[in-house]
Protein backbone atom coordinates (compact mmCIF):
# COMPACT_ATOMS: atom_id res chain seq x y z
CA UNK A 1 0.00 0.00 0.00
CA UNK A 2 1.42 3.36 -1.01
CA UNK A 3 1.78 6.30 1.36
CA UNK A 4 1.14 9.51 -0.56
CA UNK A 5 2.38 12.96 0.35
CA UNK A 6 -0.13 15.70 1.12
CA UNK A 7 0.41 17.13 -2.36
CA UNK A 8 -0.14 13.74 -3.98
CA UNK A 9 -3.31 13.26 -1.94
CA UNK A 10 -4.71 16.51 -3.31
CA UNK A 11 -3.70 15.42 -6.82
CA UNK A 12 -5.49 12.09 -6.25
CA UNK A 13 -8.65 13.98 -5.36
CA UNK A 14 -8.42 15.97 -8.58
CA UNK A 15 -7.69 12.86 -10.64
CA UNK A 16 -10.78 11.19 -9.17
CA UNK A 17 -12.96 14.21 -9.92
CA UNK A 18 -11.72 14.29 -13.51
CA UNK A 19 -11.87 10.52 -14.12
CA UNK A 20 -15.43 10.17 -12.76
CA UNK A 21 -16.74 13.46 -14.09
CA UNK A 22 -17.99 14.53 -10.67
CA UNK A 23 -17.75 17.77 -8.74
CA UNK A 24 -15.39 18.40 -5.84
CA UNK A 25 -18.52 18.85 -3.72
CA UNK A 26 -19.63 15.31 -4.64
CA UNK A 27 -16.26 13.89 -3.58
CA UNK A 28 -16.52 15.83 -0.31
CA UNK A 29 -19.96 14.33 0.25
CA UNK A 30 -18.52 10.87 -0.36
CA UNK A 31 -15.67 11.38 2.10
CA UNK A 32 -17.85 12.88 4.82
CA UNK A 33 -20.35 10.07 4.37
CA UNK A 34 -17.59 7.49 4.88
CA UNK A 35 -16.52 9.33 8.03
CA UNK A 36 -20.10 9.52 9.31
CA UNK A 37 -20.69 5.85 8.61
CA UNK A 38 -17.62 5.01 10.68
CA UNK A 39 -18.69 7.24 13.55
CA UNK A 40 -22.29 6.03 13.69
CA UNK A 41 -21.11 2.42 13.60
CA UNK A 42 -19.23 3.09 16.84
CA UNK A 43 -21.53 5.53 18.66
CA UNK A 44 -25.32 5.51 18.84
CA UNK A 45 -27.30 8.75 19.35
CA UNK A 46 -28.07 7.64 22.90
CA UNK A 47 -24.36 7.18 23.70
CA UNK A 48 -23.11 10.49 22.38
CA UNK A 49 -25.27 13.29 23.69
CA UNK A 50 -24.79 16.51 21.76
CA UNK A 51 -21.88 16.41 19.31
CA UNK A 52 -19.77 19.54 18.81
CA UNK A 53 -18.41 19.90 15.28
CA UNK A 54 -15.54 22.39 15.01
CA UNK A 55 -15.15 23.57 11.41
CA UNK A 56 -12.37 25.59 9.81
CA UNK A 57 -12.85 27.66 6.65
CA UNK A 58 -11.38 25.18 4.17
CA UNK A 59 -12.31 21.80 2.77
CA UNK A 60 -11.68 20.02 6.06
CA UNK A 61 -14.30 22.35 7.54
CA UNK A 62 -16.52 21.45 4.58
CA UNK A 63 -16.16 17.78 5.52
CA UNK A 64 -17.25 18.72 9.02
CA UNK A 65 -20.33 20.56 7.75
CA UNK A 66 -21.39 17.57 5.65
CA UNK A 67 -20.82 15.24 8.61
CA UNK A 68 -22.92 17.51 10.85
CA UNK A 69 -25.77 17.49 8.33
CA UNK A 70 -25.63 13.71 7.95
CA UNK A 71 -25.52 13.16 11.70
CA UNK A 72 -28.54 15.42 12.12
CA UNK A 73 -30.39 13.38 9.49
CA UNK A 74 -29.57 10.24 11.48
CA UNK A 75 -31.08 11.70 14.67
CA UNK A 76 -27.89 12.79 16.40
CA UNK A 77 -27.91 16.09 18.30
CA UNK A 78 -25.35 18.35 16.65
CA UNK A 79 -23.97 21.84 17.25
CA UNK A 80 -21.59 23.45 14.74
CA UNK A 81 -18.90 25.96 15.77
CA UNK A 82 -17.18 27.84 12.95
CA UNK A 83 -13.72 29.36 12.95
CA UNK A 84 -14.18 32.83 11.47
CA UNK A 85 -12.08 33.68 8.40
CA UNK A 86 -11.96 36.25 5.63
CA UNK A 87 -11.98 33.53 2.97
CA UNK A 88 -13.75 30.20 2.82
CA UNK A 89 -13.46 27.42 0.27
CA UNK A 90 -16.15 27.08 -2.40
CA UNK A 91 -17.28 23.69 -1.12
CA UNK A 92 -17.38 24.97 2.45
CA UNK A 93 -19.78 27.72 1.35
CA UNK A 94 -21.98 25.29 -0.58
CA UNK A 95 -22.34 22.97 2.39
CA UNK A 96 -22.89 25.87 4.76
CA UNK A 97 -25.91 26.75 2.65
CA UNK A 98 -27.20 23.16 2.78
CA UNK A 99 -27.25 23.00 6.57
CA UNK A 100 -30.78 22.47 7.96
CA UNK A 101 -32.00 25.41 10.03
CA UNK A 102 -32.54 23.10 13.01
CA UNK A 103 -28.76 22.69 13.42
CA UNK A 104 -27.33 25.41 15.66
CA UNK A 105 -24.36 27.20 14.09
CA UNK A 106 -22.25 29.88 15.74
CA UNK A 107 -18.85 31.45 15.31
CA UNK A 108 -15.98 30.91 17.71
CA UNK A 109 -14.52 33.92 19.51
CA UNK A 110 -11.48 34.06 21.77
CA UNK A 111 -13.36 36.05 24.41
CA UNK A 112 -16.27 33.64 24.55
CA UNK A 113 -15.13 30.07 23.96
CA UNK A 114 -17.83 27.52 24.83
CA UNK A 115 -17.36 25.25 27.84
CA UNK A 116 -16.51 21.68 26.82
CA UNK A 117 -16.84 18.85 29.30
CA UNK A 118 -14.60 15.80 29.37
CA UNK A 119 -17.43 13.57 28.20
CA UNK A 120 -18.33 15.63 25.13
CA UNK A 121 -17.85 14.08 21.71
CA UNK A 122 -16.10 16.63 19.50
CA UNK A 123 -15.47 16.30 15.77
CA UNK A 124 -12.30 18.14 14.79
CA UNK A 125 -12.72 19.53 11.27
CA UNK A 126 -10.68 22.71 11.67
CA UNK A 127 -7.72 21.93 9.41
CA UNK A 128 -6.73 18.82 7.45
CA UNK A 129 -3.87 17.65 5.26
CA UNK A 130 -3.62 20.97 3.45
CA UNK A 131 -2.09 22.69 6.48
CA UNK A 132 1.46 23.89 5.75
CA UNK A 133 2.34 25.97 8.82
CA UNK A 134 1.71 25.86 12.58
CA UNK A 135 -1.55 27.20 13.97
CA UNK A 136 -1.59 30.68 15.43
CA UNK A 137 -4.07 33.24 16.72
CA UNK A 138 -7.65 32.16 17.37
CA UNK A 139 -7.12 28.73 15.78
CA UNK A 140 -4.34 27.93 18.25
CA UNK A 141 -6.41 29.27 21.14
CA UNK A 142 -9.35 27.05 20.17
CA UNK A 143 -7.13 23.97 19.96
CA UNK A 144 -5.55 24.66 23.35
CA UNK A 145 -9.03 25.16 24.84
CA UNK A 146 -10.18 21.85 23.34
CA UNK A 147 -7.14 19.96 24.62
CA UNK A 148 -7.57 21.37 28.11
CA UNK A 149 -11.14 20.03 28.19
CA UNK A 150 -9.91 16.46 27.53
CA UNK A 151 -13.01 15.78 25.48
CA UNK A 152 -13.52 12.71 23.30
CA UNK A 153 -12.14 14.08 20.03
CA UNK A 154 -12.51 12.40 16.64
CA UNK A 155 -10.45 14.11 13.94
CA UNK A 156 -11.46 14.11 10.29
CA UNK A 157 -8.47 13.15 8.13
CA UNK A 158 -5.80 14.76 10.36
CA UNK A 159 -5.74 16.29 13.86
CA UNK A 160 -5.78 20.05 13.34
CA UNK A 161 -2.33 21.58 13.60
CA UNK A 162 -0.45 18.39 12.73
CA UNK A 163 1.59 18.50 9.52
CA UNK A 164 1.03 15.51 7.25
CA UNK A 165 4.55 14.71 6.11
CA UNK A 166 6.90 17.31 7.56
CA UNK A 167 8.57 17.77 10.96
CA UNK A 168 6.25 19.17 13.58
CA UNK A 169 7.50 22.42 15.18
CA UNK A 170 7.90 22.07 18.93
CA UNK A 171 5.38 23.59 21.34
CA UNK A 172 2.78 24.41 18.67
CA UNK A 173 -0.94 23.84 19.13
CA UNK A 174 -2.12 20.46 17.83
CA UNK A 175 -5.41 18.71 18.62
CA UNK A 176 -5.07 15.65 20.82
CA UNK A 177 -7.51 13.26 19.17
CA UNK A 178 -8.75 10.00 20.59
CA UNK A 179 -9.43 8.74 17.06
CA UNK A 180 -8.36 9.97 13.64
CA UNK A 181 -10.43 8.84 10.66
CA UNK A 182 -8.61 9.36 7.38
CA UNK A 183 -9.36 8.51 3.76
CA UNK A 184 -8.16 5.78 1.40
CA UNK A 185 -4.48 5.53 2.43
CA UNK A 186 -2.49 6.06 5.65
CA UNK A 187 -0.44 9.22 6.16
CA UNK A 188 3.22 9.29 7.18
CA UNK A 189 2.38 11.31 10.29
CA UNK A 190 0.32 8.37 11.61
CA UNK A 191 3.34 6.08 11.72
CA UNK A 192 5.77 8.10 13.82
CA UNK A 193 6.00 7.76 17.62
CA UNK A 194 6.27 11.50 18.22
CA UNK A 195 2.74 11.98 16.82
CA UNK A 196 0.98 9.28 18.85
CA UNK A 197 -0.42 11.73 21.40
CA UNK A 198 -2.08 13.70 18.60
CA UNK A 199 -3.35 10.87 16.41
CA UNK A 200 -4.77 8.49 19.02
CA UNK A 201 -6.01 5.40 17.18
CA UNK A 202 -6.14 5.93 13.43
CA UNK A 203 -8.54 4.39 10.97
CA UNK A 204 -8.72 4.39 7.18
CA UNK A 205 -12.03 4.48 5.32
CA UNK A 206 -12.20 4.00 1.53
CA UNK A 207 -13.68 6.73 -0.64
CA UNK A 208 -12.89 5.36 -4.10
CA UNK A 209 -9.94 7.54 -5.09
CA UNK A 210 -8.78 6.95 -8.65
CA UNK A 211 -6.86 3.65 -8.73
CA UNK A 212 -4.98 4.52 -11.90
CA UNK A 213 -3.54 7.64 -10.31
CA UNK A 214 -2.52 5.73 -7.18
CA UNK A 215 -0.96 2.90 -9.20
CA UNK A 216 1.09 5.35 -11.23
CA UNK A 217 2.11 7.62 -8.35
CA UNK A 218 5.84 7.47 -7.65
CA UNK A 219 6.42 7.17 -3.92
CA UNK A 220 9.25 6.38 -1.55
CA UNK A 221 6.96 5.28 1.28
CA UNK A 222 4.93 2.08 1.52
CA UNK A 223 2.73 0.46 4.16
CA UNK A 224 3.33 -3.29 4.37
CA UNK A 225 0.11 -5.26 3.99
CA UNK A 226 -0.90 -8.64 2.57
CA UNK A 227 -1.45 -7.14 -0.90
CA UNK A 228 2.12 -5.82 -1.06
CA UNK A 229 3.40 -9.28 -0.04
CA UNK A 230 1.33 -11.30 -2.53
CA UNK A 231 3.50 -13.78 -4.41
CA UNK A 232 6.68 -13.12 -2.42
CA UNK A 233 6.55 -16.35 -0.39
CA UNK A 234 6.32 -19.32 -2.79
CA UNK A 235 4.41 -22.49 -2.15
CA UNK A 236 6.50 -25.45 -1.04
CA UNK A 237 6.85 -28.06 -3.77
CA UNK A 238 5.72 -31.67 -3.43
CA UNK A 239 9.12 -33.28 -4.05
CA UNK A 240 11.18 -30.83 -2.02
CA UNK A 241 13.60 -32.08 0.64
CA UNK A 242 15.43 -30.46 3.51
CA UNK A 243 18.22 -29.36 1.21
CA UNK A 244 15.73 -27.40 -0.86
CA UNK A 245 15.07 -24.92 1.89
CA UNK A 246 18.58 -24.01 2.85
CA UNK A 247 20.98 -24.49 5.74
CA UNK A 248 21.15 -21.61 8.22
CA UNK A 249 23.93 -20.89 10.69
CA UNK A 250 23.29 -18.88 13.84
CA UNK A 251 26.31 -17.39 15.60
CA UNK A 252 24.80 -16.65 18.98
CA UNK A 253 25.06 -17.07 22.70
CA UNK A 254 27.32 -16.31 25.61
CA UNK A 255 27.16 -17.20 29.28
CA UNK A 256 23.97 -15.84 30.83
CA UNK A 257 22.29 -15.33 27.43
CA UNK A 258 21.58 -18.89 26.31
CA UNK A 259 17.89 -18.07 25.97
CA UNK A 260 18.65 -15.78 23.02
CA UNK A 261 20.06 -18.74 21.10
CA UNK A 262 17.02 -20.87 21.91
CA UNK A 263 14.53 -18.20 20.79
CA UNK A 264 16.38 -17.44 17.56
CA UNK A 265 16.69 -21.15 16.79
CA UNK A 266 13.03 -21.90 17.46
CA UNK A 267 11.99 -19.04 15.22
CA UNK A 268 14.36 -20.10 12.46
CA UNK A 269 13.00 -23.63 12.48
CA UNK A 270 9.39 -22.40 12.51
CA UNK A 271 10.16 -20.25 9.45
CA UNK A 272 10.72 -23.10 7.05
CA UNK A 273 14.48 -23.54 6.94
CA UNK A 274 15.62 -27.02 5.89
CA UNK A 275 18.58 -27.31 8.24
CA UNK A 276 19.83 -25.25 11.15
CA UNK A 277 23.19 -25.24 12.89
CA UNK A 278 23.97 -23.18 15.98
CA UNK A 279 27.49 -22.17 16.86
CA UNK A 280 27.47 -21.81 20.65
CA UNK A 281 30.03 -21.79 23.46
CA UNK A 282 30.33 -24.95 25.51
CA UNK A 283 28.18 -23.49 28.26
CA UNK A 284 25.20 -23.47 25.91
CA UNK A 285 25.49 -26.94 24.43
CA UNK A 286 23.22 -28.90 26.79
CA UNK A 287 20.55 -26.19 26.90
CA UNK A 288 20.37 -25.86 23.12
CA UNK A 289 20.37 -29.59 22.45
CA UNK A 290 17.58 -30.05 24.97
CA UNK A 291 15.42 -27.06 24.06
CA UNK A 292 15.86 -27.26 20.28
CA UNK A 293 16.53 -30.90 19.36
CA UNK A 294 15.72 -30.22 15.69
CA UNK A 295 18.87 -28.06 15.37
CA UNK A 296 22.46 -29.18 15.08
CA UNK A 297 24.84 -27.74 17.67
CA UNK A 298 28.42 -26.86 16.81
CA UNK A 299 30.34 -26.23 20.03
CA UNK A 300 32.95 -23.48 20.16
CA UNK A 301 36.27 -24.22 21.90
CA UNK A 302 35.58 -21.38 24.34
CA UNK A 303 33.29 -22.24 27.24
CA UNK A 304 31.67 -18.81 27.68
CA UNK A 305 31.38 -17.12 24.26
CA UNK A 306 31.87 -17.73 20.56
CA UNK A 307 35.55 -17.32 19.72
CA UNK A 308 36.05 -18.98 16.33
CA UNK A 309 34.23 -18.77 13.01
CA UNK A 310 33.42 -22.21 11.61
CA UNK A 311 33.81 -23.17 7.96
CA UNK A 312 31.00 -21.34 6.14
CA UNK A 313 30.86 -23.66 3.12
CA UNK A 314 27.74 -25.64 4.16
CA UNK A 315 25.54 -22.63 4.86
CA UNK A 316 23.17 -20.58 2.71
CA UNK A 317 22.69 -17.75 5.25
CA UNK A 318 24.20 -16.65 8.56
CA UNK A 319 22.57 -14.82 11.46
CA UNK A 320 24.78 -13.27 14.12
CA UNK A 321 24.24 -11.24 17.26
CA UNK A 322 21.66 -12.48 19.80
CA UNK A 323 23.42 -13.10 23.10
CA UNK A 324 26.81 -12.92 21.34
CA UNK A 325 28.57 -10.72 23.90
CA UNK A 326 31.04 -7.92 23.19
CA UNK A 327 34.33 -9.52 24.22
CA UNK A 328 37.37 -9.31 21.94
CA UNK A 329 36.89 -12.81 20.56
CA UNK A 330 33.28 -12.29 19.30
CA UNK A 331 34.47 -9.01 17.76
CA UNK A 332 37.14 -10.92 15.82
CA UNK A 333 34.57 -13.51 14.75
CA UNK A 334 32.34 -10.74 13.40
CA UNK A 335 35.23 -9.10 11.54
CA UNK A 336 36.19 -12.40 9.94
CA UNK A 337 32.59 -13.12 9.00
CA UNK A 338 32.22 -9.76 7.28
CA UNK A 339 35.43 -10.37 5.30
CA UNK A 340 34.78 -13.96 4.29
CA UNK A 341 31.03 -14.47 4.00
CA UNK A 342 29.73 -15.22 0.51
CA UNK A 343 26.19 -15.85 1.74
CA UNK A 344 23.50 -13.48 3.08
CA UNK A 345 23.98 -12.06 6.57
CA UNK A 346 21.47 -11.03 9.24
CA UNK A 347 23.09 -8.85 11.91
CA UNK A 348 21.43 -8.07 15.24
CA UNK A 349 21.96 -7.15 18.89
CA UNK A 350 25.55 -7.44 20.17
CA UNK A 351 26.88 -7.71 16.61
CA UNK A 352 25.35 -4.29 15.86
CA UNK A 353 26.95 -2.81 18.96
CA UNK A 354 30.30 -4.26 17.93
CA UNK A 355 29.89 -2.58 14.54
CA UNK A 356 29.14 0.72 16.25
CA UNK A 357 32.17 0.42 18.54
CA UNK A 358 34.48 -0.64 15.69
CA UNK A 359 33.31 1.55 12.86
CA UNK A 360 36.03 0.40 10.49
CA UNK A 361 34.04 -2.82 10.20
CA UNK A 362 31.18 -0.97 8.48
CA UNK A 363 33.39 -0.57 5.42
CA UNK A 364 33.53 -4.38 5.12
CA UNK A 365 29.77 -4.92 5.43
CA UNK A 366 28.73 -7.17 2.52
CA UNK A 367 26.13 -5.67 0.17
CA UNK A 368 22.49 -6.60 0.87
CA UNK A 369 23.12 -7.47 4.51
CA UNK A 370 20.08 -7.24 6.81
CA UNK A 371 20.56 -5.21 9.99
CA UNK A 372 17.91 -5.23 12.72
CA UNK A 373 18.56 -2.42 15.24
CA UNK A 374 16.18 -0.91 17.74
CA UNK A 375 16.31 2.93 17.80
CA UNK A 376 19.18 3.20 20.30
CA UNK A 377 21.27 0.63 18.44
CA UNK A 378 20.57 2.48 15.20
CA UNK A 379 21.71 5.80 16.64
CA UNK A 380 24.96 4.19 17.73
CA UNK A 381 25.48 3.24 14.08
CA UNK A 382 24.15 6.32 12.29
CA UNK A 383 24.34 9.13 14.84
CA UNK A 384 21.77 10.79 17.12
CA UNK A 385 18.37 11.69 15.69
CA UNK A 386 16.79 15.03 16.52
CA UNK A 387 13.28 13.61 16.00
CA UNK A 388 11.44 10.89 14.12
CA UNK A 389 11.60 12.58 10.72
CA UNK A 390 15.34 13.11 11.11
CA UNK A 391 15.72 9.45 12.07
CA UNK A 392 14.12 8.48 8.76
CA UNK A 393 16.60 10.72 6.93
CA UNK A 394 19.45 9.00 8.78
CA UNK A 395 17.98 5.60 7.91
CA UNK A 396 17.85 6.42 4.20
CA UNK A 397 21.39 7.78 4.20
CA UNK A 398 22.79 4.81 6.16
CA UNK A 399 21.23 2.21 3.86
CA UNK A 400 22.36 4.02 0.74
CA UNK A 401 25.91 4.51 2.02
CA UNK A 402 26.35 0.87 3.08
CA UNK A 403 24.13 -0.79 0.42
CA UNK A 404 22.25 -2.60 3.15
CA UNK A 405 18.70 -3.21 4.35
CA UNK A 406 18.05 -1.91 7.85
CA UNK A 407 15.00 -2.89 9.90
CA UNK A 408 14.40 -0.16 12.46
CA UNK A 409 12.36 -2.00 15.08
CA UNK A 410 9.41 -0.55 16.97
CA UNK A 411 5.73 0.13 16.48
CA UNK A 412 5.26 0.27 12.69
CA UNK A 413 8.78 -1.14 12.24
CA UNK A 414 10.43 0.65 9.31
CA UNK A 415 12.56 -1.04 6.66
CA UNK A 416 15.19 1.14 4.98
CA UNK A 417 16.54 0.04 1.59
CA UNK A 418 19.57 0.96 -0.55
CA UNK A 419 17.39 2.79 -3.10
CA UNK A 420 15.91 5.08 -0.43
CA UNK A 421 12.46 3.50 -0.29
CA UNK A 422 11.00 3.05 3.20
CA UNK A 423 8.45 0.42 4.21
CA UNK A 424 6.37 0.67 7.39
CA UNK A 425 4.84 -2.43 8.96
CA UNK A 426 1.13 -2.79 9.61
CA UNK A 427 1.19 -5.74 12.03
CA UNK A 428 2.19 -6.15 15.67
CA UNK A 429 1.07 -4.88 19.06
CA UNK A 430 2.52 -3.45 22.30
CA UNK A 431 2.71 -6.92 23.84
CA UNK A 432 5.73 -7.55 21.62
CA UNK A 433 7.75 -5.03 23.64
CA UNK A 434 9.32 -7.85 25.61
CA UNK A 435 12.78 -9.37 25.94
CA UNK A 436 13.66 -11.83 23.19
CA UNK A 437 11.29 -10.47 20.56
CA UNK A 438 14.24 -9.27 18.48
CA UNK A 439 15.96 -12.66 18.76
CA UNK A 440 12.87 -14.24 17.22
CA UNK A 441 13.00 -11.77 14.32
CA UNK A 442 16.66 -12.63 13.70
CA UNK A 443 15.88 -16.33 13.45
CA UNK A 444 12.93 -15.68 11.16
CA UNK A 445 14.92 -13.46 8.80
CA UNK A 446 17.87 -15.86 8.69
CA UNK A 447 15.55 -18.69 7.71
CA UNK A 448 14.00 -16.68 4.88
CA UNK A 449 17.38 -15.63 3.53
CA UNK A 450 18.60 -19.23 3.76
CA UNK A 451 15.68 -20.19 1.52
CA UNK A 452 17.12 -17.90 -1.16
CA UNK A 453 14.58 -15.11 -0.90
CA UNK A 454 15.86 -11.69 -1.95
CA UNK A 455 16.83 -9.32 0.84
CA UNK A 456 13.79 -7.14 0.14
CA UNK A 457 11.34 -10.05 0.07
CA UNK A 458 12.85 -11.64 3.17
CA UNK A 459 12.75 -8.36 5.08
CA UNK A 460 9.18 -7.50 4.10
CA UNK A 461 7.86 -11.00 4.80
CA UNK A 462 9.85 -11.28 8.02
CA UNK A 463 8.70 -7.95 9.43
CA UNK A 464 5.07 -8.62 8.61
CA UNK A 465 5.05 -12.26 9.79
CA UNK A 466 6.83 -11.34 13.03
CA UNK A 467 4.14 -8.77 13.82
CA UNK A 468 1.35 -11.03 12.67
CA UNK A 469 2.65 -13.83 14.92
CA UNK A 470 2.48 -11.33 17.77
CA UNK A 471 -1.11 -10.48 16.90
CA UNK A 472 -2.11 -14.15 16.76
CA UNK A 473 -0.35 -14.86 20.05
CA UNK A 474 -1.98 -11.88 21.76
CA UNK A 475 -5.41 -13.27 20.89
CA UNK A 476 -4.62 -16.15 23.25
CA UNK A 477 -2.35 -14.58 25.86
CA UNK A 478 -3.42 -10.95 25.86
CA UNK A 479 -0.82 -8.28 25.23
CA UNK A 480 0.46 -8.16 28.79
CA UNK A 481 0.88 -11.94 28.92
CA UNK A 482 2.77 -12.26 25.65
CA UNK A 483 6.38 -13.52 25.77
CA UNK A 484 8.88 -13.99 22.97
CA UNK A 485 8.44 -17.74 22.91
CA UNK A 486 4.81 -17.21 21.92
CA UNK A 487 5.97 -15.37 18.79
CA UNK A 488 8.00 -18.36 17.61
CA UNK A 489 5.00 -20.65 18.04
CA UNK A 490 2.83 -18.50 15.77
CA UNK A 491 5.32 -17.82 12.97
CA UNK A 492 4.08 -20.88 11.06
CA UNK A 493 0.43 -19.75 10.98
CA UNK A 494 1.52 -16.20 10.11
CA UNK A 495 3.56 -17.40 7.14
CA UNK A 496 0.79 -19.76 6.08
CA UNK A 497 -1.48 -16.76 5.56
CA UNK A 498 1.03 -15.38 3.06
CA UNK A 499 1.86 -18.53 1.13
CA UNK A 500 1.02 -18.47 -2.56
CA UNK A 501 -1.31 -21.30 -3.57
CA UNK A 502 -1.76 -22.67 -7.05
CA UNK A 503 -4.91 -21.73 -8.91
CA UNK A 504 -7.33 -24.59 -9.49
Amino acid sequence: MKILTAAQTRAADQATIQAEGISSEALMERAATAFTDWLTAHQSPQETGEILVLCGPGNNGGDGLVAARLLHERSYAVQVLLLPADKQSVDFKLNRQKMPPEVAISELAAANLPPISAGTLVIDALFGTGLTRPLAGLAATVVEHLNAAQARVVAIDMPSGLLTDAPQPADKAVVHARHTVSFELPKLAFLLPQNAKYIGRWHIVPIGLDETFIDQAEVQLHFIDATLLAGRLPQRTRFAHKGTYGHALLLVDSEGKIGAAVLAAQACLRSGVGLLTLRVPAVGYTVVQTAVPEAMCLTDPNSDFVSELPDLTPYSAVGIGPGLGKEKAPQQVLAQLLREAKVPLVIDADALNLLAENRELLATLPPDSLLTPHPKEFERLAGPARADYHRLELLRAFCQEHTCYTILKGANTCLGTPDGTLYFNSTGNPGMATGGSGDVLTGLLTALRAQHLSPLDAALLGIYAHGRAGDLAAQQTGEAGLVAGDLARFIGPALAELTTTEAF
